[in-house]
């Protein structure tokens, strides 16, 4: 139980140290990225406002049980750069939150960069 509480405490130290420099505006909203066991999410907020203008998430995606988590995260990054592009968005400030950038969040900000989002 106590391995747990560190976990998660560290987690939240992390997640907190990585906002504090991180602000999205409505013209470059922040990109926010969570992972779960077994779908990833990401969403484009404005902090002025509060306001979430656009999410995605891997169970959207029409082949989201098949390939890998890593693949089903870069199509996810183009998805939400397709929204992001609707709403007349060209850039955004990448949160990774407590999470390293490799594996699905790295693959995640390079679809939304090839969709033609700059991040």
């Amino acid at each position: 139980m106590a391995n747990i509480k560190e976990k998660n405490r560290k987690e939240e130290r992390r997640r907190i140290r990585n906002r504090a420099t991180i602000f999205g505006t409505d013209k470059k909203p922040r990109l926010s990225v969570f992972r779960s066991n077994l779908y990833t999410y990401a969403q484009l907020i404005d902090d002025n406002a509060g306001k979430t203008v656009a999410s995605a998430s891997t169970k959207e995606l029409v082949k989201a049980k098949k390939g890998k988590k890593v693949d089903q995260a870069k199509e996810l990054g183009a998805l939400l750069a397709e929204k992001a592009k609707k709403l007349d968005i060209k850039e955004v400030v990448f949160n990774k939150g407590p999470y390293l950038y490799h594996g699905r969040v790295k693959a995640l900000a390079d679809g939304a960069r090839e969709a033609g989002i700059k991040i």
